[in-house]
C-alpha cells in the first residue's frame, strides 16, 4: 500500500510542481511589485510594504471603480441569468427550426468581445449610429442621443452589452442541465395535475440548482475581470466615470506608470474573488449537508 502510494505521488508530482510554478510564480511576482516602489520599466526599487495599498485607499477613483465593478458584476450576471433561463427553456422544447435558433443564439459566442464592442461602439455613435437611426425611424427619438458621452447613459449601455455577450455561454449551461433532466418525472407531475408553473418551480428549478451554481460562479469570475467591453467603448471615460477595477488597473500600469499601485490593485481583485469563491463554496457545502441531513 505504501509503495503504491509513493508511486502515485511520484507520477503526480511533476504535474503538481509545474502547476505550482505556473500559478505560484506570477503571484509571487505581483506580491513583490505590490510591496516595492517600481519604475516605469518594471524594475523594483525600495521596499514600501503596504505603501502602495495606502495610496490606493486614498484614491477616490479607486473607490469609484470598486463600486462600479460591483454594480457591473451584479447587473451583468443577474441580467444574464434572468434572460438565459427562459431562452434555454424555449430552446429545450421540440419545435420546427429549433436547431437554427440554437445556432443563432450561439453565434455571438464565436465572436471576440473586442470585435463585439467595436460593432456596438459604431452602432451607438451619436451622429451616424444604427441605434439612433432606427429609433428615430420608429419615432421613439426626436433627435440623436450621445449614448457614450456621459457615464449616466454609457455605463448602463455597457451593462446591457455585457448581458448580451454573456447570454450564449449561460444558455448553453442551462441547456445542458435541461437536457439531463429525466422526462418521466414531468409526465408523472402532469398525471398528478401539476400545472406548468408548478412543474417549473418544484421540479425544474431544484433540479437545475447545480447548473445555476456553475453559471453563477463562472459568470461572476469572468465578468468581474472583463476588460474589452468597457475599454473599447469608453476607455473608462469621461474622467474615469465608467472605469471598473480592471480598466483602472490598466491605466495605472500602462498610462500613468504606477506599476506598484497596479500590482496592489491586482492583489485586491484576487483577494475579492478568492473570498467570494470560498464563501460561496462553504455556503453550498452547508446547503448540501443540510439537505442530506
Amino acid at each position: 500500500m505504501i509503495a503504491g502510494s509513493r508511486t502515485a505521488w511520484a507520477m503526480v508530482l511533476p504535474s503538481l510542481l509545474l502547476a505550482f510554478w505556473i500559478i505560484g510564480y506570477p503571484i509571487y511576482d505581483v506580491v513583490m511589485a505590490a510591496t516595492h516602489e517600481v519604475n516605469r520599466f518594471g524594475k523594483l526599487r525600495d521596499f514600501v510594504g503596504f505603501g502602495n495599498f495606502a495610496t490606493l485607499a486614498a484614491d477616490p477613483i479607486f473607490w469609484g471603480s470598486l463600486w462600479r465593478t460591483l454594480v457591473w458584476t451584479v447587473g451583468v450576471v443577474g441580467g444574464t441569468i434572468l434572460l438565459s433561463l427562459p431562452i434555454a427553456l424555449i430552446l429545450n422544447d421540440d419545435f420546427h427550426g429549433r436547431g437554427v435558433m440554437r445556432v443563432i443564439i450561439m453565434l455571438p459566442w464565436a465572436v471576440s468581445l473586442t470585435m463585439t464592442a467595436i460593432v456596438w461602439t459604431w452602432s451607438l455613435d451619436g451622429q451616424y449610429g444604427m441605434v439612433n437611426e432606427t429609433l428615430q425611424d420608429l419615432g421613439l427619438l426626436a433627435r440623436p442621443v450621445e449614448w457614450l458621452a456621459t457615464a449616466r447613459i454609457a455605463f448602463p449601455v455597457e451593462i446591457l452589452v455585457g448581458i448580451l455577450v454573456s447570454i450564449p455561454f449561460t444558455t448553453t449551461v442551462f441547456l445542458g442541465g435541461l437536457s439531463s433532466l429525466p422526462g418521466d418525472i414531468y409526465e408523472a407531475a402532469r398525471i398528478d395535475g401539476a400545472n406548468a408553473w408548478q412543474r417549473f418551480t418544484r421540479l425544474t428549478m431544484p433540479l437545475l440548482k447545480s447548473f445555476f451554481n456553475i453559471a453563477l460562479v463562472l459568470n461572476i469570475i469572468h465578468v468581474f475581470n472583463s476588460f474589452p467591453i468597457i475599454w473599447v467603448m469608453t476607455k473608462g471615460d469621461p474622467a474615469n466615470s465608467t472605469d471598473i477595477l480592471v480598466t483602472y488597473l490598466y491605466k495605472l500600469a500602462f498610462r500613468y506608470g504606477r506599476i506598484g499601485d497596479a500590482a496592489a490593485m491586482s492583489l485586491i481583485m484576487f483577494m475579492i474573488l478568492l473570498a467570494f469563491t470560498i464563501v460561496y463554496a462553504r455556503m453550498m457545502m452547508r446547503s448540501q449537508d443540510a439537505h442530506r441531513g
